[in-house]
């Protein structure tokens, strides 16, 4: 076999294999990943997943919760809900039941339309390590983001990231009012698994009252307090 055929095969056995956070070989996790796929080709299934965790994984940036033992796919599948970082996890996770070489990516990205909520609590609208996910289709990394669920992009005025199995999928620039929305800063590469302590590392260093009793007094449901802002609810 060739060197970079045994490069490439011992890469994509990186990215199959379950890991701390990556756990898809939790029941639960390969439970949700064999019925959301149903069957097909591994970019049709990709696709399928991609949505699964999209719109059934609700986007909570408030309900954050970094403890080590939360921060796990299984966890934020039967939780229901979670950020971008945990909804990267999840979609890793159940692509790699299936058979499909997928890693976690990671970038700053500016969100222009950040809650004034949101923004009070984090004293910035810039989210360092934001985190989507790359599957490897076709002989091809494409990239998938599957953090803001359909209803709140709906009654948000945000394009929704659509994924084909083909195309990457990433944030888009501007909402559908034509306002800035989403700028990408930075981009810290693709990991295997979750870089745990680097997480932390610079949650503690951007975002400190995660790390407070005051990170309590900050919980808002996220849909409802934007919808405030935009005049679309008392």
């Amino acid at each position: 076999m060739p060197l970079m055929t045994q490069t490439a095969a011992k890469e994509q056995e990186t990215y199959l294999r379950p890991t701390e956070f990556i756990d898809s070989d939790n029941p639960v996790v390969v439970a949700f990943a064999r019925e959301a796929a149903d069957a097909g080709s591994p970019q049709q299934q990709a696709v399928r997943i991609f949505y699964a965790v999209r719109d059934r994984i609700k986007y909570d940036p408030y309900r954050i919760d970094l403890a080590r033992n939360k921060m796990r796919a299984s966890v934020i599948l039967q939780n229901g809900y979670g950020y971008c970082v945990a909804k990267a996890m999840l979609l890793t996770a159940a692509a790699r039941v299936l058979g499909i070489p997928t890693r976690l990516r990671f970038a700053d990205i500016r969100n222009f339309l950040t809650p004034e909520r949101l923004r009070d609590v984090m004293k910035t609208d810039l989210f360092t390590w934001h985190g989507y996910t790359e599957m490897l289709l076709d002989d091809c990394w494409v990239k998938a983001t599957p953090a803001f669920n359909l209803a709140m992009c709906k009654k948000l005025d945000i394009v929704p990231v659509e994924f084909d199995g083909i195309h990457d999928a990433t944030f888009a620039e501007f909402d559908k009012k034509g306002r800035r929305h989403i700028e990408y800063v930075r981009d810290h590469g693709h990991f295997p698994d979750l870089p745990y302590t680097l997480i932390v590392e610079h949650f503690r260093k951007d975002y400190p009252i995660f790390f407070t009793k005051e990170k309590d007094d900050f919980l808002a449901d996220l849909e409802r307090e934007a919808m405030i802002k935009q005049g679309k609810m008392a």
